[in-house]
C-alpha cells in the first residue's frame, strides 16, 4: 500500500526574512520528518542575506518545496497570511525559521488533532549552539486546552511553530488583524466551533536568540508605546474580538460588556470591568501561571487599569 497516497497532505508554511544563521537546520529537521506527504511554502519577505539562495539550494533537492519571494515587505504577521493562503494541504504547520523540528513532530501532531480545530506542542529551549537551555515554554505560561473565545480576552498561550491546524480554520481566521498575534487570532476563531488541543510532549526544540524575529518586533514595539496608546490598542483588540465572534455564542455578551467597560475609567465602567473578570477569571487568566491569590489581585487591577 502506497502510505503517502492514503495519508492527507500537509502544508509546512515557513516565513522567513534575514534568517540564513540558523536557517539550514530548520529545514533539515522540516524535510526528514517521518510524515512525508507534505508540501513546503517558504515566503520570503525581502531578505537582503543569503536567506534565498538557501531556500533556492532546497527547493532544486526537493520537488515538494516551493518558494515565494515577497516584491516588497510584508511584516511577520502578513507573511504568514499569505503563506497560508497559499497552502493546498487539508492541514497547515506554521514553521519560524530558527527552531529545530524533532522528526516525528507532525505524525504526532496529525495523530491527535483529531475534530480539533488545532493541536499544539510543548517546546523546549536551545541556544544559538544547539543547546538545551534546560527549561520548556511550559515553564513559562500555563499551557492547556483552549475551547471558549473569553480565553483569548488578555492572551492565550498555543504558539504558532508548535501548531498543526485545519486548513479551514485559517481560512475562516482571515485577514489576520496586525494587532493580533497570528497564533493567537487562530486559536481565537478555532474556539468558534472547536478547540485548540495541547499534546503534552516536547516536539520543537525552541531556539532564543537576540535576533528572534517575532521578539524583535514585540519589544521594539512595545519601547515606542505611550501608556495612552497601549490603553487604546487594548480597546481595539477586545472590539476586533467582539466584531469576529459570532452571534450565536453566549460569549458574545459577555464580550460585548467587556467593551462597555473599555470604553472609559468611569465608576461604573470600573465596577463592571472588574465584576466580569471576577466571573470569569479561571477562563480569561487560564493561561496565566497565576494561583487562586493572583488571579484574584489581577481581577482588582482591572478596576484601576485597563489591560
Amino acid at each position: 500500500m502506497n502510505i503517502i497516497a492514503t495519508t492527507p497532505l500537509i502544508s509546512i508554511v515557513i516565513a522567513t526574512y534575514n534568517g540564513e544563521r540558523f536557517l539550514r537546520k530548520q529545514l533539515d529537521s522540516i524535510v526528514n520528518q517521518s510524515y512525508q506527504n507534505i508540501e513546503i511554502i517558504a515566503v520570503d519577505d525581502c531578505s537582503s542575506d543569503n536567506t534565498l539562495n538557501i531556500l533556492n539550494e532546497y527547493a532544486e533537492r526537493y520537488n515538494n518545496f516551493i518558494i515565494v519571494s515577497n516584491d516588497h515587505n510584508l511584516g511577520y504577521i502578513k507573511n504568514f497570511e499569505k503563506g497560508f493562503l497559499l497552502a493546498s494541504g487539508d492541514y497547515i504547520a506554521p514553521s519560524d525559521q530558527d527552531d529545530i523540528w524533532l522528526v516525528d513532530k507532525i505524525e504526532t501532531l496529525l495523530h491527535s488533532i483529531n475534530g480539533h480545530a488545532i493541536a499544539y506542542c510543548n517546546s523546549a529551549f536551545i541556544d544559538s549552539n544547539d543547546e538545551l537551555i534546560g527549561d520548556k515554554l511550559s515553564d513559562k505560561t500555563t499551557f492547556t486546552d483552549f475551547d471558549n473565545p473569553l480565553m483569548y480576552v488578555v492572551g492565550a498561550s498555543a504558539p504558532s511553530h508548535a501548531m498543526l491546524l485545519t486548513r479551514q480554520v485559517a481560512l475562516d481566521a482571515m485577514p489576520f488583524p496586525l494587532l493580533f498575534s497570528h497564533d493567537n487570532w487562530l486559536g481565537f476563531v478555532a474556539t468558534f466551533h472547536s478547540s485548540v488541543k495541547f499534546v503534552n510532549q516536547v516536539l520543537v526544540y525552541y531556539r532564543r536568540h537576540d535576533t528572534n524575529v517575532f521578539s524583535t518586533i514585540h519589544k521594539k514595539k512595545k519601547l515606542k508605546e505611550s501608556k495612552q496608546q497601549r490603553i487604546e490598542k487594548a480597546k481595539q483588540r477586545l472590539n476586533l474580538i467582539y466584531d469576529k465572534c459570532p452571534s450565536y455564542l453566549p460569549e458574545k455578551k459577555v464580550l460585548s460588556q467587556l467593551v462597555k467597560s473599555y470604553q472609559s475609567y468611569s465608576l461604573n465602567n470600573n465596577l463592571l470591568r472588574m465584576y466580569l473578570f471576577f466571573r470569569y477569571r479561571d477562563i480569561i487568566l487560564r493561561y496565566k501561571k497565576h494561583n487562586s491569590l493572583r488571579r484574584f489581585l489581577y481581577c482588582i487591577k482591572v478596576f484601576f487599569k485597563i489591560i
